[in-house]
């Protein structure tokens, strides 16, 4: 009884807090994302006051608000917008891997890491957020931008990178090599390759399955379909995240839109708790001996994100405006780079690892939701407006023409 007591009123202030600084965000007019990491830093462990009693509770609850931005996020896309994007994407992913994972590989071997361990920082600074970019475009109302298929793009190939890298990495912590993990590579491939085509094929059947005038059964519906198979993803190492994904692309018409508008309440408040959680589990005494080369590789990769988001819009025909926009939508590192930073730290790699990761994601996951605001306005005022096209000249005004 005394715990239940403690943890309801730890939740309960919590949630309060976290309604006053979301206010306070939205009036001076940014993301609410930077404020609630930062709350939960500071009522972490070694914060000012442990909220010890909720971790179980919000642990959980930060593993369904991941679960719901990226099935929102899926909801607003089909299948065949997907491998659309994916066909074309694929050179920008590339660029991705190789603009991003480098400075992490080499920031490895400066520091001393073992190999494995430079591994496992580079893909900590590769993989990009895909629940708090899902959010920043949400609260910046741009998921219906001319680059955001393209910014989608990106983040699905390096979410289903991951389903290959994660296996990999825990072969290669473990000892047993690349050859003792490809079954499980094996097995993830199979797995994304069906659910893809259960989204293609029969993404109607499954949406009529899931269909009904109650709003009451169809949220029950669809969020039962999303935790389910976002489990089976991530018990064969897909990643959750990747899991509810999928479950919103095969998702379509009138009850993709239903689907929508009953989660969306859920996925704000669930996405707070989970970036609560990321700052709780951070322990700010032990930053400051790590703060300077994390704030150097964030700067590093900043800028690297930006290139890359620059380029494949650039490349998928959006105006310069609209890839300045999806560079600085791509800076943010979050749930990924901790997973990765963790098995690390588990298997026993370098110490300096794990709080060097917590440090670089604190920075970028704050940054990102600026970035994502102001580059923009930045990069146009100092390389000037894009230059105006001339419009087509109307049929009558063709003779007239030299």
């Amino acid at each position: 009884m005394h715990d239940t007591t403690t943890l309801l009123i730890q939740l309960g202030a919590m949630l309060l807090g976290l309604s006053v600084l979301g206010r306070l965000a939205a009036r001076v007019g940014m993301s609410p994302i930077p404020v609630y990491l930062l709350a939960g830093l500071a009522f972490g462990h070694g914060g000012l006051v442990s909220l010890s009693a909720s971790d179980g509770f919000v642990s959980a609850g930060a593993e369904i608000g991941v679960i719901l931005l990226l099935l929102l996020l899926g909801l607003e896309y089909n299948a065949g917008e997907l491998v659309t994007n994916l066909r074309s994407g694929a050179p920008a992913g590339g660029i991705d891997c190789l603009l991003n994972a480098t400075p992490g590989y080499a920031a490895g071997l400066l520091l001393g890491f073992d190999p494995v361990g430079c591994i496992a920082l580079a893909g900590v600074t590769w993989v990009s957020s895909s629940g708090v970019i899902a959010k920043i475009l949400g609260d910046l109302g741009r998921l219906g931008n001319r680059e955001t298929p393209t910014l989608l793009s990106v983040l699905v190939i390096e979410d289903l990178a991951m389903a290959l890298y994660l296996p990999i990495l825990t072969a290669l912590l473990s000892g047993v090599g690349l050859l003792g993990g490809s079954v499980t590579v094996v097995i993830a491939l199979a797995a994304i390759a069906i659910v893809l085509t259960i989204a293609l094929r029969h993404g109607s059947k499954v949406s009529k399955a899931l269909s009904t005038d109650e709003p009451e059964f169809l949220l029950l519906g669809v969020l039962g379909l999303t935790v389910l198979v976002a489990g089976l993803a991530d018990r064969l190492q897909i990643s959750a995240a990747v899991g509810a994904f999928l479950v919103g692309i095969a998702i379509s018409d009138e009850v993709a839109e239903h689907a929508q508008q009953l989660l969306a309440p859920l996925r704000d408040l669930f996405a707070a708790v989970f970036f609560v959680f990321f700052g709780l589990s951070t322990d700010p005494t032990h930053l400051p001996p790590v703060l300077l080369p994390a704030f150097l590789l964030a700067a590093v990769t900043a800028l690297t994100k930006i290139a890359t988001g620059y380029w494949a819009a650039r490349r998928a025909g959006i105006a310069k405006p609209g890839g300045y926009r999806a560079g600085g939508a791509l800076v943010a590192r979050g749930e990924f780079s901790i997973v990765i930073a963790g098995l690390a730290v588990a298997d026993g790699t370098d110490a300096r690892l794990g709080p060097l990761a917590a440090g670089y994601v604190l920075i970028l996951v704050v940054a990102g939701p600026l970035t994502a605001r102001f580059t923009e306005p930045a990069l146009r005022r100092l390389f000037g407006p894009a230059p105006a096209r001339r419009p087509a000249p109307a049929p009558d005004e063709l003779d007239l023409l030299p």
